[in-house]
This record gives C-alpha cells, structure tokens and sequence, in this order.
C-alpha cells in the first residue's frame, strides 16, 4: 500500500512539474516539487522503505530532464540522507518543516550549479540565475511546511483507510 501511495504522488507531481507549471506564469520560479516529497521520506518514513524508491525517482526524473546524467538521482539521494541526519539530532517540529524544503531546494540548486559548473569551462551564472534561486527559496519557504503536512494526513488516512479493509476481509 505504501509503495502503490509513493508511485501516485510521484506521478501526480512530476506530470505537476513537467506539464503544468511550464505554462502558469506564477510559477516561473517554483521549485521541484519533488523536494517536499523526498524531505517528507526522510522525515517521518523509515529508510529502509524509501531509499529504493528515492533511487527509481532520481533515475526517472534523470531520463525526463536532459541534464547531466545522475544531477537527480544525487541530489534526491543527498537531500534524503541529510535530512535523515539532521532528525537524529533536531526534533521534528514545524519550525523544522518550514526550513526543510527551503534548505533542500538551496541543496539541490547548489548540486545542480556544481554539476553545471563542471561541465564545461564556458558556463556562467548570471544575476537571472541567483534571482530564480532566491525566488525557489522563498517558494519552499512558503509552500513546503503545507506540502509535506498534506503528505503525511493523505498517507495515515489511507493507511487508516487499507488497515480498514483488511480488517473487514478478516
């Protein structure tokens, strides 16, 4: 039941990320909305239940951007392990969750201008680029706390809802 919730929120936010958001105006700048759901993993999923399947998301979404091949599969990857440090050490609270996204969207840029950066001596990073960061920020700032609140209440009501089913089946 869990990996068959992973599969349709990962579908629902990369089609999301790759068809709608494109064409909002308002959502020029928004972040990977994937973030949230890799930081909802690491936060309140055990990482023997996520890890595969952070390691699916990376690959896909490897194979549908056209970057650098692994930018994705790294990024996912190093966002899920540091935020499974940072909770062995910090409480999980909702100051936590409202710089979670923000911080894995700053990680992810920052992985993603370091992969660039490498990939040939040419490739510069304009006020535009630093602009479109701030602005990624201030989106995960804003919509990363609802975002992985609605994660965590859509997968205990349908836990809730499978245990209830099996019970009756019993």
């Amino acid at each position: 039941m869990t990996y068959c919730f992973y599969i349709c929120v990962c579908l629902c936010l990369v089609i999301f990320q790759t068809t709608i958001i494109p064409h909002i105006s308002l959502f020029n700048n928004f972040y990977d909305p994937l973030i949230p759901f890799i930081c909802y993993l690491g936060l309140f999923r055990t990482a023997r239940e996520s890890i595969l399947f952070i390691l699916v998301l990376g690959f896909l979404m490897d194979n549908l951007s056209g970057g650098p091949f692994g930018l994705y599969l790294t990024t996912y990857f190093w966002l899920f392990i540091v935020v499974k440090i940072v909770i062995q050490y910090v409480h999980v609270n909702n100051i936590l969750l409202l710089f979670v996204v923000a911080a894995g969207v700053l990680m992810e840029n920052i992985i993603f201008i370091a992969g660039v950066s490498m990939s040939g001596p040419d490739s510069q990073f304009s006020a535009i680029s630093i602009r479109t960061v701030i602005f990624q920020i201030l989106w995960a700032g804003c919509t990363g706390f609802f975002f992985i609140t609605f994660f965590n209440h859509i997968h205990k009501k349908l836990e809730k809802w499978f245990n209830g089913l099996i019970a009756e089946k019993s």
